[in-house]
């Protein structure tokens, strides 16, 4: 059985995605295993981040509306042993169309379908809300790694996020494997107190390892792909080793 992790936040531009991508390839490059990576948003941008078109492939919203299989729609990456399922913009509406819309338990289809996949690792890029693909993603995972950065609205959304959570761990085996602060500076005027009320809302989940802020990743995502190849020595492929070795240990 893989380990699936979804990696969630509260809100945009907590480098989720990057987080996500990143995660992937370097368990792929560095640890040899083999991954599968799920774009569950619809806006796409891990899709477009390995390089892909989301309007030309087709997304898990055909595979939950039973129109194609996961076989289909799984496409390797530039990087052998690193697949991606791909977003497109059907995946916004996909709960309240055709035969989901009929389903009580449409937020467990994902869950059924991922079950027989041969990976040792499956990672779900969620929406940044708590919407009906999160709940979905979270109800697949066994562990979630929540993302956020040192901001007021970052930190503040995560005690949504916590009871979110907990709600579906009530039903579902779920646990936080972490949470991860990117766009890190270390002289951050209010550092002290973002800590704070991240051990309060998740205690003893802090991530040691931290993402600093690095243009080398928006730039590895033009060429859609992962920092590993584009820019190997840069501050943020250092720092998204350090996360992943500090992740698998968890595991």
């Amino acid at each position: 059985m893989a380990q699936t992790i979804a990696i969630s936040s509260f809100k945009g531009g907590t480098a989720k995605t990057s987080t996500a991508l990143h995660l992937g390839s370097a368990i792929v490059k560095y640890h040899k295993k083999k991954v599968l990576l799920i774009d569950f948003d619809a806006q796409a941008n891990l899709t477009t981040g390995l390089g892909f078109d989301p309007d030309e492939n087709d997304s898990l919203a055909s595979v939950l509306q039973e129109e194609k299989t996961l076989a289909e729609v799984i496409l390797p990456t530039c990087q052998p042993g690193l697949d991606l399922i791909p977003a497109d913009t059907w995946l916004e509406r996909v709960e309240v169309t055709g035969k989901l819309a009929a389903d009580r338990y449409s937020h467990e289809k994902l869950r059924t379908l991922l079950s027989p996949l041969k990976y040792d690792y499956i990672i779900i890029d969620t929406p940044p809300s708590l919407c009906w693909l999160t709940e979905s993603a979270l109800i697949a995972a066994k562990h979630t790694l929540i993302c956020a950065t040192p901001e007021f609205y970052s930190i503040k959304g995560l005690e949504r996020l916590a009871q979110f959570v907990e709600s579906i761990s009530l039903r579902h085996p779920l646990s936080v494997l972490g949470v991860l602060l990117s766009f890190w500076n270390i002289r951050g005027k209010s550092n002290k107190a973002f800590l704070e009320v991240i051990e309060k809302t998740f205690p003893k989940k802090l991530l040691k390892a931290k993402v600093r802020r690095d243009i080398n990743v928006s730039e590895a995502s033009i060429f859609g792909k992962p920092l590993f190849d584009t820019a190997p020595s840069s501050r943020a492929a250092e720092d998204y080793l350090a996360v992943t070795k500090e992740l698998l240990k968890r595991l």
